[in-house]
Protein backbone atom coordinates (compact mmCIF):
# COMPACT_ATOMS: atom_id res chain seq x y z
CA UNK A 1 0.00 0.00 0.00
CA UNK A 2 0.69 3.72 -1.11
CA UNK A 3 -0.48 5.48 2.76
CA UNK A 4 0.91 8.57 2.75
CA UNK A 5 3.42 8.31 0.26
CA UNK A 6 3.82 11.64 -1.42
CA UNK A 7 7.40 11.84 -3.05
CA UNK A 8 8.75 9.64 -5.99
CA UNK A 9 12.25 8.81 -4.62
CA UNK A 10 13.70 8.14 -8.08
CA UNK A 11 15.93 4.80 -6.97
CA UNK A 12 18.20 7.68 -5.20
CA UNK A 13 19.14 8.72 -1.63
CA UNK A 14 18.07 12.09 -0.89
CA UNK A 15 21.17 14.18 -1.19
CA UNK A 16 21.00 12.74 -4.78
CA UNK A 17 17.83 13.24 -5.15
CA UNK A 18 17.70 17.18 -4.31
CA UNK A 19 20.56 17.41 -6.66
CA UNK A 20 19.42 16.10 -9.55
CA UNK A 21 16.01 17.75 -9.48
CA UNK A 22 17.79 20.89 -8.76
CA UNK A 23 20.19 20.36 -12.09
CA UNK A 24 17.09 19.43 -13.79
CA UNK A 25 15.56 22.65 -12.88
CA UNK A 26 18.47 24.73 -13.93
CA UNK A 27 18.22 22.99 -16.92
CA UNK A 28 14.39 23.33 -17.85
CA UNK A 29 15.08 27.30 -16.63
CA UNK A 30 17.77 28.25 -19.04
CA UNK A 31 16.81 25.80 -22.15
CA UNK A 32 12.86 26.53 -21.44
CA UNK A 33 12.98 22.67 -22.46
CA UNK A 34 14.48 19.47 -21.67
CA UNK A 35 14.01 15.56 -22.95
CA UNK A 36 13.73 13.17 -19.76
CA UNK A 37 11.94 10.23 -18.52
CA UNK A 38 8.39 10.01 -17.78
CA UNK A 39 8.99 9.79 -13.93
CA UNK A 40 11.45 12.37 -13.16
CA UNK A 41 9.97 14.71 -15.37
CA UNK A 42 6.29 14.43 -12.86
CA UNK A 43 8.57 14.85 -10.20
CA UNK A 44 10.71 17.78 -11.46
CA UNK A 45 7.23 19.57 -11.76
CA UNK A 46 6.26 19.47 -8.04
CA UNK A 47 9.50 20.38 -7.46
CA UNK A 48 10.19 23.61 -10.29
CA UNK A 49 6.69 25.15 -10.15
CA UNK A 50 6.80 26.47 -6.51
CA UNK A 51 9.87 27.92 -7.42
CA UNK A 52 8.48 29.19 -10.10
CA UNK A 53 5.49 31.00 -8.44
CA UNK A 54 7.78 32.64 -6.27
CA UNK A 55 9.82 34.02 -8.87
CA UNK A 56 6.59 36.26 -9.59
CA UNK A 57 7.50 38.41 -6.60
CA UNK A 58 11.09 39.67 -6.63
CA UNK A 59 12.32 40.54 -3.60
CA UNK A 60 15.49 39.84 -2.27
CA UNK A 61 13.82 36.93 0.62
CA UNK A 62 12.36 34.75 -2.47
CA UNK A 63 15.74 35.30 -4.65
CA UNK A 64 17.19 33.71 -1.61
CA UNK A 65 15.09 31.18 -1.04
CA UNK A 66 15.18 30.20 -4.88
CA UNK A 67 18.70 30.10 -4.65
CA UNK A 68 19.02 27.66 -1.73
CA UNK A 69 17.06 24.97 -4.07
CA UNK A 70 18.73 25.93 -7.43
CA UNK A 71 22.29 27.11 -6.39
CA UNK A 72 23.20 27.76 -9.88
CA UNK A 73 23.13 32.18 -10.20
CA UNK A 74 22.80 31.99 -13.72
CA UNK A 75 19.64 30.02 -13.31
CA UNK A 76 18.20 32.36 -10.88
CA UNK A 77 19.21 35.44 -12.64
CA UNK A 78 17.29 33.97 -15.85
CA UNK A 79 14.24 32.80 -13.50
CA UNK A 80 13.85 36.26 -12.25
CA UNK A 81 14.49 38.21 -15.45
CA UNK A 82 13.02 36.63 -18.58
CA UNK A 83 11.02 33.79 -16.91
CA UNK A 84 8.68 35.99 -14.20
CA UNK A 85 7.88 38.50 -17.14
CA UNK A 86 6.56 35.62 -19.17
CA UNK A 87 4.38 33.94 -16.41
CA UNK A 88 3.45 36.97 -14.40
CA UNK A 89 -0.04 36.41 -15.24
CA UNK A 90 -0.65 32.81 -15.15
CA UNK A 91 -2.02 31.51 -12.22
CA UNK A 92 -0.35 28.16 -12.23
CA UNK A 93 0.46 25.13 -14.47
CA UNK A 94 3.89 26.93 -15.92
CA UNK A 95 5.06 23.20 -17.37
CA UNK A 96 3.93 21.00 -19.71
CA UNK A 97 5.04 17.23 -20.14
CA UNK A 98 4.98 15.92 -23.72
CA UNK A 99 5.14 11.93 -23.87
CA UNK A 100 6.71 10.78 -27.30
CA UNK A 101 5.75 7.24 -26.99
CA UNK A 102 8.76 5.73 -27.51
CA UNK A 103 11.06 4.17 -25.16
CA UNK A 104 15.20 4.54 -23.98
CA UNK A 105 17.43 2.11 -25.70
CA UNK A 106 19.41 0.97 -22.87
CA UNK A 107 16.94 0.67 -19.69
CA UNK A 108 13.23 0.63 -22.03
CA UNK A 109 12.10 3.56 -19.99
CA UNK A 110 9.45 5.54 -20.91
CA UNK A 111 10.75 9.28 -22.39
CA UNK A 112 9.31 12.88 -22.92
CA UNK A 113 9.40 16.42 -22.94
CA UNK A 114 8.71 18.99 -20.52
CA UNK A 115 8.81 22.53 -21.28
CA UNK A 116 7.88 25.92 -20.30
CA UNK A 117 4.47 26.67 -21.36
CA UNK A 118 5.07 30.37 -22.20
CA UNK A 119 7.79 30.08 -24.20
CA UNK A 120 6.51 27.71 -26.99
CA UNK A 121 5.12 29.50 -29.29
CA UNK A 122 2.68 26.89 -31.45
CA UNK A 123 0.35 26.67 -28.57
CA UNK A 124 0.19 30.71 -27.50
CA UNK A 125 -2.61 32.63 -28.93
CA UNK A 126 -0.07 35.39 -30.58
CA UNK A 127 1.30 31.57 -32.27
CA UNK A 128 -2.20 30.78 -33.61
CA UNK A 129 -2.88 34.87 -34.83
CA UNK A 130 0.35 34.50 -36.59
CA UNK A 131 -0.67 31.40 -38.77
CA UNK A 132 -3.89 32.77 -39.46
CA UNK A 133 -2.09 36.62 -40.37
CA UNK A 134 -0.15 34.64 -43.36
CA UNK A 135 -2.99 33.08 -44.98
CA UNK A 136 -3.20 33.83 -48.94
CA UNK A 137 -5.58 37.04 -50.16
CA UNK A 138 -8.36 36.36 -51.89
CA UNK A 139 -7.70 38.90 -54.68
CA UNK A 140 -9.54 38.59 -57.82
CA UNK A 141 -6.04 38.99 -59.77
CA UNK A 142 -4.73 36.35 -57.71
CA UNK A 143 -7.05 34.08 -58.48
CA UNK A 144 -7.42 34.88 -62.51
CA UNK A 145 -3.56 34.23 -62.87
CA UNK A 146 -3.84 30.89 -60.44
CA UNK A 147 -6.77 30.01 -62.07
CA UNK A 148 -5.47 30.32 -65.64
CA UNK A 149 -2.63 28.16 -64.75
CA UNK A 150 -4.48 25.17 -62.76
CA UNK A 151 -7.28 25.24 -65.39
CA UNK A 152 -4.92 24.71 -68.32
CA UNK A 153 -3.50 21.68 -66.71
CA UNK A 154 -6.85 20.04 -65.98
CA UNK A 155 -8.27 21.03 -69.27
CA UNK A 156 -5.45 19.50 -71.27
CA UNK A 157 -5.91 16.33 -69.20
CA UNK A 158 -9.60 15.91 -69.51
CA UNK A 159 -9.15 16.39 -73.53
CA UNK A 160 -6.45 13.61 -73.98
CA UNK A 161 -9.01 11.23 -71.92
CA UNK A 162 -12.06 12.53 -73.95
CA UNK A 163 -10.31 11.38 -77.41
CA UNK A 164 -9.14 8.19 -76.59
CA UNK A 165 -12.24 7.11 -74.89
CA UNK A 166 -14.61 8.54 -77.84
CA UNK A 167 -12.28 9.09 -80.32
CA UNK A 168 -13.35 12.49 -81.36
CA UNK A 169 -11.24 15.25 -83.29
CA UNK A 170 -9.72 17.66 -80.93
CA UNK A 171 -11.52 20.66 -82.50
CA UNK A 172 -14.70 19.58 -81.39
CA UNK A 173 -13.87 18.97 -77.89
CA UNK A 174 -12.80 22.33 -77.92
CA UNK A 175 -15.51 24.10 -79.31
CA UNK A 176 -17.61 22.56 -76.20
Amino acid sequence: MRHGKKVNHLGRKTAHREALLSNLASSLILNKRITTTVAKAKALRKYVEPLLTKAKADTTHSRRTVFSYLQNKESVQTLFGEVASKIAERQGGYTRIIKFGDVRQGDNAEMCLIELVDFNTLYTKEGAAKKTKTRRSRSKAGKKEEGAVEAAAPAAESEVKAEKKTKKAPAKKAKE
